[in-house]
């Protein structure tokens, strides 16, 4: 039932199918690819320099694109349609990212200047068609063989050799764009738990269990490596539900050198990060497997902040195409503070302008081939609170260091009492009483910020 959540009417357009193409003695990987800063533009073209590698990588990003651990199957095939991969171009870099059918995993490849060789005659955002003849003809590569990437197309003349243009009029649930906003805050709060070497990583990977356990499991250090337990070991654990969702790593595993593992304690969030020679694949759990990221809705306080305006333009103008967007250099060209250019990364990255790294500890430029225009209308609960606000049913009782107090009018005469603390924000409705917080913000909660937001702006 949750599929049926408003959509984005998204028309692709892709010049070509993607292919696997001979090339003299190798074979070249032609990716269409719609949207971008102009038609059909072509961002790279060079050789991957690790073809085994690379296309068990790009495998597991379209395995994550057609995965599902919690969608009914009669809604399968219409939800894979929309399983086109993101990928990004930027100054050393190619990304390429997608979430799982029932938005509850988020994978990104990242290939570094080590694994290709080429020109990057173009940078941006675009999703990238990756079909079945294409996963197939990328699953035939072996040791030997030589492996070109081109991705876009800079002009119509391109197409040729009797490829047929593929055009698909598609809606894009708006599910799929929040969980992209929602990942990047997400990211931005998971803190390291663990690192282990390849030998250490390939015992853990083999012993995750085939069936899928019935509970949550707890990762326990062990030595240079994770055990598995089933019972809370205490001292603030870090815990996965839905463990299956690991196996999406099984191409990888054999080229991994390290795998980090990152968690929110007390949570059920974690990122798991492993390096093969010339990239990286990081792979993101939701706390369980019917919580969709894009439900979660912790990017909603950062969405109702109101952040001074000029601050975020400034940084957003000063913004580049490096991988690693560096916080003081962007406080000096903007003439803002450290902190104030932080606030303004953390909302553009909600507003799908930049990305989180988590190698990086920090933001990556990356927009997404959607229009955002209209994000707000993809939050309801924003939107219920700002009602809220225009309708005159908040009322703010006190404010000061210690924290905030409010009251929301609800339904049949019925007030909400909502609070903040340094602990954070409370409120008296049934459905803080039932999510305590762990889904993001109620609309009284958010409510309350933004009147009092307008109160002191």
């Amino acid at each position: 039932m949750a599929l049926a959540a408003p959509v984005l009417e998204q028309t692709y357009r892709y010049p070509f199918a993607s292919s696997l193409l001979a090339d003299g003695e190798g074979r070249r990987l032609r990716l269409a690819t719609s949207g971008g800063p102009e038609r059909n533009p072509e961002f790279f073209r060079g050789a991957l320099l690790l073809p085994v590698i690379a296309s068990d990588l790009l495998l597991t990003v379209g395995d994550v694109a057609r995965a599902r651990f919690h969608v009914p199957p009669q809604m399968l095939a219409r939800i894979l349609l929309l399983a086109d991969p993101v990928a990004t171009c930027a100054d050393d870099r190619l990304r390429f990212e997608a979430f799982s059918a029932c938005c509850s995993v988020y994978g990104r490849v990242d290939l570094l200047p080590t694994g290709f060789d080429g020109e990057i005659v173009g940078r941006g955002t675009t999703n990238v068609d990756m079909g079945p003849d294409l996963r197939a003809a990328l699953a035939s590569v072996q040791d030997r063989s030589e492996l070109g990437l081109a991705v876009g197309s800079s002009s119509v003349e391109v197409i040729a050799d009797g490829l047929s243009a593929v055009e698909r009029r598609v809606p894009l649930p708006s599910r799929w764009v929040r969980g992209f906003l929602e990942v990047q805050a997400i990211q931005a709060d998971l803190v390291p738990v663990a690192e282990l070497d390849g030998p250490g990583l390939r015992a853990f990977f083999r012993s995750i269990p085939k069936s899928q356990p019935k509970g949550p499991v707890w990762l326990v250090p062990s030595g240079r490596g994770l055990r598995l337990s089933h019972h809370d070991p205490g001292r603030g654990a870090p815990w996965v539900a839905g463990l299956v969702r690991l196996r999406l790593f099984e191409r990888a595993v054999r080229h991994a050198t390290a795998l980090r593992v990152f968690a929110i304690e007390g949570d059920g969030s974690s990122g798991w990060q492993l390096d093969v020679p010339g990239g990286r694949l990081t792979i993101l759990l939701s706390p369980e497997v019917w919580r969709g990221f894009s439900g979660e809705g912790r990017a909603l306080h950062r969405l109702a902040a109101d952040s001074a305006s000029g601050t975020v333009a400034a940084v957003r103008g000063g913004l580049g195409w490096e991988p690693h967007l560096d916080r003081d250099q962007l406080a000096v060209a903007t003439g803002r503070t450290a902190r104030e250019v932080d606030q303004a990364l953390a909302a553009l990255a909600v507003t799908g302008i930049v990305g989180y790294d988590l190698a990086d500890g920090g933001y990556f430029r990356r927009e997404l081939p959607f229009d955002l225009d209209r994000g707000e209308r993809l939050q309801p609960r924003l939107r219920d609170a700002r009602r809220l606000v225009n309708a005159s049913a908040v009322h703010l009782e006190s404010a000061n260091v210690d924290g905030l107090t409010g009251w929301v009018a609800g339904g049949g005469g019925v007030e909400y009492r909502v609070r903040s603390s340094a602990e954070g924000w409370t409120c008296t409705c049934p459905w803080y009483g039932r999510h305590r917080g762990d889904r993001g913000p109620c609309k009284h909660v958010l409510a309350v910020q933004l009147a009092a937001t307008d109160d002191g702006g």
